[in-house]
């Protein structure tokens, strides 16, 4: 994810000075780390123009509050997610000095058997992870709760999930935080999402609907999960951060890169004699299929989340951030 324009002059919160060290700060500490990120523009301009004002915005609707500050970042498959959250994690850590933990909602997936049964008692599409109400979010919510209430020496436990086997990894490599937090993060694709209005799930938007939930069963129980279990969840946000992707079929193409990147990993690796049995590419028809699970929701975000959310950083079709648009700042 690369950037075409600067942060508005008009929340700048750091003087020149100010600005120019953070800077220094957050590139040194990316150095090693460029590589993974896949940075395609000048690192330094990126870091200048973009994550150290932002960091700068972030760190200042935390310091005046007298708890850590929930954030959560939203975005449609292939937005940059992950990526944003790596660069705002070591930005606010390095350029300002907060401690900074952050988990994806897809690590709050339920287990596989959890799904089976929902799969059998509800419907079968609830097999597969992704939508509302595949997520255990009362993990979700002792998690946030856990880190918000910490003293020195609380440890947070957060799960894993490995997505190759389709199931939660044993508790035993889950990952641990101790003590305090200044700044907490949940990512996700559908982090702060609201639910549609019952009359408006009445008609399929897409062939899975179409075809695998004609009678709606599916998508009115997913509807139902955003009313209440997560409306707790999401409640518990402090900032909403949007990545707004220009179109679904620009979901589509970003989710095919990926999986042309995954493909290019396990040519790679059986290059080198490994078992690649365990990494599932896709073809074109299984990811149109796959998109189709979250089309509904994802719609309706990109409708109704560029207005509510408090900072939005609208993409265009080259993944370039184009626009940034700062609805409100929260200080409580």
């Amino acid at each position: 994810m690369s950037v075409l324009i600067s942060w508005p002059s008009s929340h700048l919160c750091l003087t020149e000075l100010e600005r120019q060290a953070a800077s220094c700060a957050v590139e040194s500490a990316f150095t090693s780390a460029l590589e993974n990120l896949r940075v395609d523009i000048g690192f330094r301009d990126m870091v200048e123009q973009l994550y150290v004002p932002m960091g700068a915005w972030v760190a200042q609707q935390q310091s005046d509050k007298n708890k850590p500050l929930v954030i959560g970042i939203n975005g449609a498959q292939g937005a940059g997610k992950s990526t944003l959250f790596n660069l705002l994690e070591v930005t606010l850590s390095e350029g300002f000095g907060l401690r900074v933990v952050g988990f994806s909602i897809d690590d709050l997936y339920k287990t596989r058997a959890k799904r089976s049964e929902l799969a059998e008692q509800v419907h079968p599409l609830l097999q597969t992870r992704g939508v509302p109400g595949t997520h255990d979010v009362e993990l979700g919510i002792e998690i946030l709760d856990s880190l918000l209430h910490a003293n020195d020496t609380t440890v947070t436990r957060i799960p894993v999930f490995d997505k190759s086997i389709d199931d939660r990894c044993p508790d035993y490599v889950w990952q641990e935080w101790v003590g305090r937090a200044d700044i907490i993060v949940l990512e996700g694709w559908c982090v702060g999402a609201t639910p549609q209005l019952d009359e408006a799930l009445s008609e399929p938007v897409n062939q899975l609907e179409r075809e695998e939930d004609s009678n709606g069963i599916w998508r009115r129980y997913a509807n139902e999960q955003l009313k209440y279990q997560y409306a707790e969840l999401f409640s518990r946000l402090d900032l909403l951060i949007m990545l707004q992707v220009p179109s679904m079929q620009a979901v589509f193409e970003w989710r095919s890169l990926q999986e042309k990147k995954l493909a290019e990993r396990v040519q790679y690796i059986h290059d080198q004699q490994q078992s690649t049995d365990h990494l599932r590419i896709m073809n074109e028809q299984q990811i149109v299929r796959f998109i189709q699970h979250y089309e509904r929701l994802t719609r309706a975000m990109l409708e109704q989340m560029p207005q509510v959310a408090d900072l939005v950083l609208k993409l265009n079709q080259n993944h370039k951030i184009e626009q940034i648009v700062i609805n409100r700042t929260r200080v409580d």
